[in-house]
This record gives structure tokens, sequence and C-alpha cells, in this order.
């Protein structure tokens, strides 16, 4: 069984939107901008794209609800006619095919009955046709009532769509919150205002008292 706590291959997109909006935030945009070089940045986003799962794990509740969402919408559309919509189904078709059936027998013992011919089997055909038509009339008032509560039922519920996207922007913003910005900020290394080269530490240059001389003479040992 797979693991829905790690990342999805299809999500890796919205982590990347959200590694780019964590980055652009105020207080991380300026700690890394001291670092003219842009590689302070450039490692901090390696490093969260390599520790996805570890940070999406902070998220793990919004984005199983996200996953479940989003698979019931995926089966309703590849499955159109589940389980709470295959009885009005079969209500549109049984008064359809009762009614073409009792109309095809009303029609054979009409015929019969033209032609004179009498005995039981003109009997059964007229009885089964007016048996199939009231079928056909009380399957059809049932498919009107199962047609009407279905719209109802989907009137007040909000499209599939719209059920996902709103549990995709909930996992988004919790990823941010939570995960996110949480790692940048604990794997923020800041850059050093000023470099100290080799040839200038710091705190062990003092002034050559020839400097300040008018003749500037060098300093000697």
């Amino acid at each position: 069984m797979a693991d829905l706590s790690r990342l999805r291959p299809d999500d890796r997109a919205d982590f990347e939107a959200v590694l780019h909006h964590a980055l652009g935030t105020a207080d991380i945009r300026a700690a890394l901008g001291a670092d003219p070089t842009g590689r302070a940045a450039a490692h901090l986003r390696a490093h969260a794209l390599a520790h996805a799962d570890a940070i999406a794990a902070a998220a793990e509740q919004p984005y199983r609800s996200y996953l479940a969402v989003r698979r019931a919408a995926r089966h309703e559309a590849r499955h159109p006619l589940g389980g709470g919509e295959l009885l009005p189904a079969l209500a549109v078709l049984t008064p359809l095919v009762a009614g073409t059936s009792a109309a095809a027998l009303l029609l054979i013992g009409g015929l019969l009955h033209i032609a004179d011919a009498l005995g039981p089997l003109l009997g059964s055909l007229v009885a089964a046709g007016w048996t199939l038509a009231l079928v056909a009339a009380l399957t059809g008032l049932a498919a009107l009532a199962a047609l009407l509560h279905t719209a109802l039922r989907r009137r007040g519920a909000p499209p599939a769509a719209d059920q996902v996207e709103h549990a995709r922007l909930v996992w988004r913003q919790e990823l941010l919150d939570r995960g996110m910005l949480p790692h940048l900020h604990r794997h923020l290394v800041p850059y050093p205002e000023t470099a100290v080269t080799p040839c200038s530490p710091p705190d062990t240059l003092t002034p050559c008292p020839a400097r300040a001389r008018e003749d500037r003479t060098p300093c000697s040992d």
C-alpha cells in the first residue's frame, strides 16, 4: 500500500510553487538579499527540494484530505453512474422498455382481434400489454421523482471541481505555514555583510606610525 504521506509526483508543481512563494516572503528575501552571488538562495531552494517529503509531512492531514477529494472526483468522472445514480438511470429506462413492449403486445392483440383469431393467446397478449402499460406509468412517475431528487441534491452540493480546488488551496496554505516557512528559517544561513580576506584578518592590523608622517616613510622592522 502506498504511503499517503509522501508527496505525489503530480503534486511536485504545487510544492515548487509554494517554495517559490516562501522564498519571496519579506524576511527570507531580506536575508538572502545580503548575498550578491545568489548562491545562498540556490542552496536553500535545492535543500528544500531534496527534503520535499519531510516538508510535506508537516501538512499531512490536509494533504490526505486533498487526495481523497481528488480521488473521488476522478472516480466520479470515470464512472458517472455511481451507486447513488444507478437507480434513477434504471427508473428512466424501465418505463421506456415497458411502454414499448406494451404497445407491441397491444398492437399484436388488436391485429389478432381484427383477424377474428379467438383463443387464449389473444387474451394473454392483451392482458400482458395492459400490465406492461401500467408498469410503464408507475415507473415513469418513479423516474420523475428520482430525477427531481437528484437535481435537488446536486443543486445543494458544490461541484466536484470546486471541492478539489478548495482542498488543494487548504493544503498549499498549510504546507506553506507549517512546513515550508519553518524549514527555510531553520536552514537559512545568514550571509556576512562584509567579507574578510586572508590578507587582512580582522583585529590584527595596527596602524603604521610611519603612515602618519608627512614624508610617509615606509615602516621598517
